[in-house]
């Protein structure tokens, strides 16, 4: 019981700084499906420094604004690749689950891949302990890895 009381007051002076981003290849729609979710207050801080403005992501004044923000921040660090050629993400929108800002992206036109590699840096600006989590599933088979910072480079074949 000593040992979790400590670990829970550790927790609360160490914060941890995670992301997950979720790469689902979708057969039926021959597209790419991507899901990125960060803590909204760390991915708010980071669009607002970025640039040079004060939003709130959570009760937007201009939603046009922040989706464009949230666009051009997730595009500049997440880069994904299927079979050596660029995606071009296309943002679906993004939604506010308690602590963290789930962000979606559709890439159509993607036959069955069997190489996808991504470039993930997210919020490494932000915090120099970031960890990102990334799962990719192609034809039901699911492969994770764990990028902590500054490694943001992961190759998945199928």
């Amino acid at each position: 019981m000593l040992q979790f009381l400590t670990i829970c007051w550790l927790s609360l002076f160490h914060p941890f700084f995670v992301s997950v981003t979720e790469i689902n290849h979708n057969a039926k729609n021959q597209s790419i499906e991507i899901s990125c979710r960060m803590f909204y207050d760390d991915l708010e801080r980071e669009l607002n420094k970025t640039n040079h403005t004060e939003i709130d992501i959570v009760k937007p004044k201009d939603k046009t604004e922040v989706n464009r923000m949230i666009t051009e921040y997730v595009k500049k660090h997440l880069i994904v690749k299927v079979d050596g050629k660029p995606l071009n993400l296309s943002f679906v929108g993004y939604e506010i689950q308690e602590d963290g800002a789930w962000s979606y992206f559709e890439v159509k036109g993607v036959s069955k891949p069997k190489q996808v590699t991504v470039h993930d840096d997210l919020l490494y600006t932000a915090h120099p302990e970031q960890i990102n989590m990334i799962h990719t599933t192609v034809n039901g088979q699911r492969k994770s890895t764990k990028l902590d910072n500054p490694d943001a480079d992961a190759t998945f074949s199928f």
